[in-house]
């Protein structure tokens, strides 16, 4: 089907049904309802249609002259993946800033307003490898919103142990490479690869640093390995698979929130200047920490007073100083970024 295609499901159960297998597959969708109307108009208040990815519209919102402009607006909403509210009319009406407004060209010169839900699905993230940390991994990201795979079960009969093309196909967003030694070249190689936004390693720094070089043997390019995190998540002393399984997953959802974020800047024409922007102040908004005995976190910028610290980082000669564990674990994760930008930021 085109994006010209509308087909009439005007029931309830019909676009249910539809919405389940939309969910099933992977794909994304809107859904827009009527909640206001002004006569003369051909739709009703409630009145529901969905919007494919491709602009195919299902149901009835009212006649041709708002169909086009739901469905450009369904898709707006379904690439941002945030709701939105439609007016269409062209009667006299109070400004909301949280109303797209759209003139009705339709000669009746009705009005309605639409209120349109995207569902976007869940990124996806290949797990590569057998290990018990592989396993655990799988569990712990549906748990915290992903979908996921293990990457020998999108490889092809007949095809390589690891392949990037499966990976592409299936849709991949992030892998985690978790073989722990059994095949792990081959792997991060498919990985990277792929068309994935980012592939997680768990292993050291050292092993992640041979490998590195692996890769550029076998024709990765510098451009390509930016890709690579390594170790897979934030400093937490692992030592069980459960606990590198946890760290890695910690990994998985602060990228693809650095990721959402950094789309959303650039939909607005703004370009990310820092991978990881400085969280905002807690409750010390508007401290200096130039007093005497205070020190200001790098990651969250809150101004603590050294002698009561609980959470201290000795880093390059230097005591690091955080208001909490988690802003802690933050800094472990990239200290040379966080100390930069606190540089730039005190100048």
């Amino acid at each position: 089907m085109n994006a010209d295609t509308t087909e009439t499901v005007t029931s309830t159960e019909g676009l249910l049904m539809l919405e389940q297998q939309l969910i099933a597959a992977g794909a994304p969708f809107a859904v827009a309802t009527v909640i206001r109307v002004s006569p003369p108009t051909s739709t009703q208040v409630g009145a529901q249609a969905l919007v494919e990815g491709n602009g195919t519209l299902h149901g009835w919102i009212g006649g041709g002259c708002s169909q086009a402009i739901v469905i450009e607006a369904a898709r707006q909403a379904m690439r941002a993946g945030q709701p939105r509210r439609v007016r269409i009319g062209n009667e006299p009406s109070a400004h909301d800033p949280d109303v797209e407004a759209h003139a009705m060209p339709c000669a009746s010169n009705g009005a309605m307003e639409l209120f349109i839900q995207p569902t976007v699905p869940a990124p996806l993230v290949v797990v590569f490898g057998a290990t018990p940390a592989a396993q655990e991994a799988c569990v712990l990201a549906q748990r915290v919103g992903f979908r996921t795979c293990v990457a020998a079960d999108i490889v092809r009969e007949g095809a390589s142990r690891y392949d990037a093309a499966a990976l592409d196909r299936a849709g991949a967003s992030f892998a985690l490479i978790a073989t722990q030694g059994d095949g792990d070249e081959d792997a991060l190689e498919a990985a990277l690869r792929s068309g994935a936004a980012a592939v997680l390693l768990v292993a050291s720094r050292r092993k992640a640093g041979r490998l590195c070089e692996t890769m550029r043997l076998r024709g990765i390019d510098d451009a390509r390995l930016a890709a690579l995190h390594a170790p897979a998540g934030p400093a937490i002393h692992a030592h069980t698979p459960q606990e590198i399984a946890l760290g890695a997953v910690a990994g998985l959802v602060a990228l693809r929130h650095e990721l959402a974020q950094a789309a959303a800047l650039a939909r607005q024409g703004e370009v990310a200047t820092e991978a990881v922007p400085p969280l905002p102040p807690c409750e010390a908004i508007g401290a200096t920490g130039a007093d005497a005995g205070r020190y200001v976190n790098p990651v969250c910028g809150m101004s603590i007073e050294i002698a009561k610290a609980l959470h201290v980082v000795d880093y390059a000669g230097q005591k690091v100083y955080f208001c909490c564990d988690c802003c802690k674990s933050e800094f472990e994760r990239a200290p040379e970024r966080y100390l930069a930008a606190a540089s730039q930021r005190s100048d």
